[in-house]
């Protein structure tokens, strides 16, 4: 438990031992869920914590709450690692009123069996527990249907105290929390990077749900947003939506992914030559990804960083090489825009990765075309080494006009 406003606490818990998230994505250093508690003459839960976390979430409640009793609990978000411990709060504190919207409700009834006790809200209703109003924000599809945020004002009992946004997933990240839980008593380095990872895979594909729940929220004037993971966000707050808003526009900065899949090395030797076209003619920010060796996750966070993507695989059974079928597959559900695609790939005996990557481009990525593809027979000879130079050459002009 630990104090983030006058009558507003931290209550969540870390989990440093899960190494996929949602069993997909890698969390090298782990992750937190966080939920928050207003102590007021009403006292109110904001989300809760995945089940497995139960003990020392309620120990951190009743840090709190002593023997008081609980009034009401905000559900801004029905995902497990949220929800899950709803059944299990309603039985230490019967009487606590759920609050959520209609489709919050449809799940709980699915999930958790629970039907009584419910408080529905709309867009833009309030609630007060006393020094404290609720307004409840509706954000769906931000990034599941159901999707609300909370902010907490003053009433004319505190007039001073400070807006506090409750985002739920919005504005959330990987990484568990070291010690301290508000930004500004932290070193926030390494949250950048893995805001963006969490960003583009869990929330990427909703772009204009996230513009229009920003577009609510701008006249809002935001002290701290108490996101479910991830830090609180404070002296921040400005670089966070500022973050958002551009992601979620699919705005990107000048720079290239090139990424691959080889077997024996050939289609590597060909991205290397790629690499090195660009870079000789003027692209400074080149990542460079094997799809095999690099989990996607990561690649994904870097094509929504960078406006280039050139893509090469070999072939392999007479189709495209797995992972980079799988890739593309992934990138393809993101509805990613304004990005540049160019492509290439390499054959034993039969050529078909070329064809595969294009057809991927034209009936599912819809990228803007830059350069002619490269088609590598058995290994790289002058001829097709002049093509990936000119490649390499075509996206940096395209990348600098």
């Amino acid at each position: 438990m630990k104090k983030i406003t006058n009558n507003i606490f931290y209550v969540g818990v870390n989990d440093r031992n899960k190494t996929l998230f949602e069993g997909l994505w890698p969390l090298p250093a782990g992750v937190s869920y966080n939920a928050y508690l207003i102590d007021d003459e009403k006292t109110c839960l904001v989300d809760t914590v995945e089940v497995d976390f139960f003990m020392p979430f309620i120990e951190n409640i009743r840090q709190v709450l002593g023997d008081r009793q609980l009034d009401y609990l905000v559900v801004n978000h029905m995902e497990p690692d949220h929800s899950g411990s709803l059944a299990l709060i309603r039985k230490y504190y019967p009487n606590v009123q759920i609050i959520g919207n209609k489709k919050t409700f449809d799940m709980l009834r699915g999930f958790y069996q629970l039907e009584d006790g419910l408080m529905e809200v709309k867009n833009g209703d309030c609630l007060s527990l006393g020094a404290t109003q609720l307004q409840f924000v509706l954000t769906p599809m931000v990034h599941w249907p159901e999707t609300m945020m909370t902010v907490a004002t003053a009433t004319a009992a505190a007039p001073s105290a400070a807006t506090v946004l409750f985002s739920g997933d919005a504005f959330g990240c990987f990484g568990a929390l070291n010690g301290a839980v508000v930004d500004e008593q932290m070193n926030c380095e390494d949250f950048w990077a893995e805001m963006e990872r969490y960003y583009s895979n869990i929330v990427g594909k909703y772009g204009t749900p996230v513009q229009m729940a920003l577009k609510k929220l701008a006249g809002t004037k935001v002290d701290y947003i108490c996101a479910t993971h991830g830090p609180v966000w404070h002296e921040n707050v400005e670089r966070v939506i500022a973050i958002y808003d551009r992601l979620s526009r699919y705005e990107a900065e000048p720079g290239l992914v090139i990424c691959y899949g080889t077997m024996y090395g050939n289609t590597e030797r060909a991205a290397e030559v790629i690499a090195t076209a660009a870079a000789e003619a003027g692209v400074k920010n080149i990542v460079m990804h094997n799809v095999s060796k690099t989990h996607h996750s990561y690649i994904i966070r870097d094509v929504f960083r960078y406006q280039g993507l050139i893509v090469g695989a070999p072939t392999y059974n007479t189709g495209l090489y797995h992972e980079m079928n799988v890739l593309l597959d992934e990138l393809s559900q993101k509805d990613i825009k304004g990005r540049l695609f160019g492509f290439f790939g390499s054959f034993g005996w039969a050529s078909k990765a070329v064809a595969e990557i294009a057809k991927w481009n034209d009936e599912k990525l819809h990228f803007e075309q830059v350069g002619q593809p490269v088609e590598i027979r058995q290994s790289l000879t002058p001829e097709t080494t002049a093509q990936c130079i000119a490649l390499g050459q075509a996206m940096a002009e395209r990348l600098k006009g």
